[in-house]
């Protein structure tokens, strides 16, 4: 596997290269065009041809529909801005010697019109990186100074994908899937474990599987971000952002059925319809009903999904949103394996565990409840200020019976079943003003805002535990696990009733992204955050613990330098994130925030065929606690970790209908003070060192068989621990994954036929559960 990084390295290099080649006619002392291209509903449109009429020169514009013409000669010139399936646009602009002129046009067609555009012509249709989530500001890729990955739904159907955990293969650095008892995921961003917290900007918390029929797109911010999402959302290494799907102004349509390897079954339907011929009143409906089996002896999960969203335009100012995503679930808990510490066993392989047998029963199941509510405001109060206020309230519950299972012998494994009714209710309001006005002759793009976030969760669980069983040969002990031997054994367990969370967070932030020149771009963000937690409170005591408030501070810092306007910058940010303690030392010195410090720098590329970002980052992690070794059962609040690496994502269109997408990270995670057991060590939630993925497709644009196409890809993770610690180490082995699919997209249907993990390779999550082997999966949409 060390050729294959070498040689994917190699590749990333060569693209560079490439990329300086091009970038050689930079500047010069003519006049200079630029501007700016727009569908109907405002969105960027990329792939757009502008042409200086009457003169052999014309561009396309980049993805965030920007467009520039350097060395022009003074005088007056007719720009042409033209695309397949929309109307020519066209505009007069006079140029004089060594002054920028600018130019902007608004195609009549809508971005999900151009989006099919792109698909038939073979652009660059992954590339589409342009986000008002990511800054809360609508700026640019190459203008902003954070990295962030984005994975769209486009990308999704190509690759066949059915799980939402399936579109992270796709972000560099992701790592397998950490599924936990309800469903609920978590993957690896920059050496920590980050959660699924962020629906629309916002805070959504998801206690149970997310599905995939109403995303347009996953964003993957990189690197601490608490200064405009909070440390609530946001982990050290960044957050998940899941943007669903909105309304437009054209009636349309699409139906999809996919069947697959172990009774995958799974209907969907995305419809779309103006209410009224203003196209004022928008409503998109979609809709998914799944089932499966696991590939093991045991284990299964079925779901309804439907998620409405409405959008009404009250007058040309003022913006009406409303959408909601409505889920109800039934299935087995996944695998959680915990090693026995005391063994011989060091590697999950060490085990021998069969790799098809789950130690789960279907009898023993879980049953969910999700619903997220997303209400938006936005008022345009003038050319320069919108102001946009967002109510978001989720509820999501597990109820029913989870597994966990513990190895106690160097043959043997305990399984337990937990009982629990486990609701989760959250709140996030908040008020951004949005502003884009000059001071003097500088650009400022600000966002000011106001941020309340509550969560709350109650338990009422109880824990039971079996005897132990071979875990090799297991015998007829293995068909003593079902709920009607399990379920009287809670007769005797003891019930806990309490208030697991409660929880407040009052913010406030302002970010202001400013042009000191045309080139030259300054961030400047900061949040005052105040976190209240209420503590844990049980019911049949009437008592609290833990309780406590804390205050930060959370500033952020970033530059961009466009070597090459539009087309080529370099960049560096200073990123910071917290999170809040509570305790105090023996001393009574009260514990502050866990702070995390990112200092990053790199580059990225625009053209109309490649899209690349690479980085540099360095985190710091201050304020960890540790052991204290002079006082037994307390904590010094001295500690530090670091998380420093490399990361570079290649979105490429060499050739008309050939898309590559290309990622590598490495990541040097270790505790650098901490208690002695886990001094100098890899953190065991670091995931994979070394990560690289790979999709490339191609489908032909003209012809008789436009339409068809095939991809091939797949992902490589190193050695990775579950245990990392003095006395005990555990390691999860490398693996690499290839996938293959075919598929004919016509516009009236598409048909498809995808294969994961085509060698059959056995790996597992950091939880220690064997992840699926070749699997097929056959789809068929109808559109209209």
């Amino acid at each position: 596997m060390g050729k294959i990084i070498y040689t994917f390295k190699k590749f990333i290099l060569s693209i560079l290269c490439l990329i300086s080649v091009l970038s050689l006619h930079a500047e010069d002392a003519g006049g200079k065009i630029s501007g700016t291209v727009v569908t109907s509903d405002g969105q960027p449109a990329a792939g757009v041809t502008i042409v200086i009429s009457g003169f052999a020169r014309k561009t396309i514009t980049n993805e965030s529909g920007q467009f520039s013409f350097n060395n022009v000669n003074p005088g007056t010139y007719t720009l042409i801005a033209s695309m397949i399936g929309a109307e020519k646009a066209s505009a007069t602009v006079e140029v004089t010697a060594g002054q920028p002129a600018t130019v902007n046009f608004t195609l009549q067609s809508s971005s999900q019109s151009l989006e099919e555009v792109v698909v038939k012509t073979g652009g660059n249709r992954f590339a589409r990186k342009e986000s008002n989530d990511v800054s809360k500001l609508p700026l640019a890729n190459i203008e902003n100074p954070q990295v962030y990955t984005v994975v769209g739904k486009e990308l999704m159907k190509e690759q066949l994908i059915t799980d939402y955990n399936s579109a992270f293969k796709n972000v560099p650095g992701a790592g397998v899937p950490e599924v936990r008892n309800q469903g609920r995921s978590g993957f690896v961003s920059r050496g920590f474990s980050t959660s699924q917290l962020v629906r629309n900007g916002v805070g959504s918390f998801t206690y149970s599987t997310i599905d995939p029929a109403n995303l347009e797109r996953v964003e993957v911010i990189k690197g601490p971000s608490a200064t405009l999402f909070g440390s609530t959302l946001s982990s050290f290494g960044g957050l998940f952002n899941r943007v669903t799907k909105k309304p437009f102004e054209t009636f349309k349509g699409e139906i999809s059925y996919s069947a697959g390897s172990w009774d995958l079954n799974r209907l969907t339907a995305d419809i779309n319809a103006p209410l009224n011929k203003e196209q004022t009143a928008l409503l998109r409906v979609n809709t998914a009903l799944h089932s499966e089996r696991s590939f093991q002896d045991a284990g299964f999960s079925r779901n309804y999904f439907i998620a409405p969203s409405f959008v009404y335009k009250v007058n040309d100012r003022l913006t009406l949103t409303l959408d909601a995503e409505l889920g109800a679930y039934k299935a087995t808990s996944p695998t959680r394996l915990a090693p026995y510490t005391k063994g011989t066993a060091h590697s999950v392989t060490d085990l021998h565990i069969p790799y098809k047998l789950s130690f789960a029963n279907n009898t023993i199941n879980y049953v969910a409840q999700q619903y997220n509510i997303y209400a938006q405001m936005r008022y345009k109060i003038s050319d320069s200020w919108t102001s946009q206020t967002v109510i978001s309230r989720t509820r999501s519950s597990s109820d029913g019976n989870v597994v966990q299972l513990s190895i106690v012998s160097d043959s043997t494994l305990r399984q337990a079943v937990t009982n629990q009714e486990y609701p989760y209710y959250g709140t996030d309001i908040q008020q951004n003003f949005m502003g884009d006005f000059k001071l003097g002759s500088l650009r400022n793009r600000v966002v000011a805002g106001l941020d309340f976030y509550s969560l709350r969760a109650t338990r009422n669980d109880a824990t039971i535990n079996m005897p132990a069983i071979n875990y090799r040969k297991p015998g007829a002990a293995y068909n003593n696990f079902t709920y009607e031997k399990v379920s009287p054994l809670f007769a005797n367990a003891t019930y806990t009733n309490f208030v697991s969370n409660n929880e407040n967070t009052y913010a406030a932030y302002v970010s202001d992204v400013l042009n000191i020149t045309d080139k030259l771009l300054a961030m400047a963000s900061l949040r005052v955050d105040h976190y209240i937690n209420k503590g844990v409170y049980y019911p049949n005591l009437d008592s609290t613990a833990g309780n406590y408030n804390q205050t930060a501070l959370s500033p952020k810092f970033g530059l961009v330098y466009q070597v090459v306007k539009d087309k080529v910058a370099l960049f560096a940010n200073y990123m910071n994130g917290f999170s809040n303690v509570s305790g105090a030392d023996f001393y009574g010195n009260t514990f502050k925030p866990n702070r995390a410090n990112q200092v990053e720098g790199g580059v990225k590329i625009d053209l109309s065929t490649i899209s690349a970002t690479l980085s540099y980052y360095n985190i710091q992690v201050t304020n960890v606690t540790r052991d204290d070794p002079d006082h037994a059962n307390f904590s010094l609040q001295d500690g530090t970790q670091l998380s420093k690496g490399f990361e570079a994502e290649v979105i490429a269109n060499p050739l008309p209908g050939l898309n590559i997408i290309a990622g590598y990270t490495y990541n040097d995670s270790k505790y650098t003070r901490a208690s002695a057991s886990i001094q100098g060590l890899r953190p065991s939630t670091a995931g994979s060192p070394d990560y690289a993925n790979l999709w490339v497709s191609y489908r032909l644009t003209k012809g008789v068989a436009q339409g068809l196409g095939i991809g091939f890809g797949g992902v490589y993770g190193s050695e990775s621990y579950q245990t990392n610690t003095a006395a005990f180490k555990f390691t999860i082995p490398s693996y690499t994954v290839l996938d293959a699919a075919v598929f004919y997209d016509k516009p009236a249907y598409r048909l498809g036929l995808k294969v994961d993990n085509l060698t059959n390779e056995q790996y597992w999550s950091y939880r220690l559960a064997a992840q699926p082997p070749t699997r097929l999966t056959a789809n068929v949409t109808f559109k209209f």
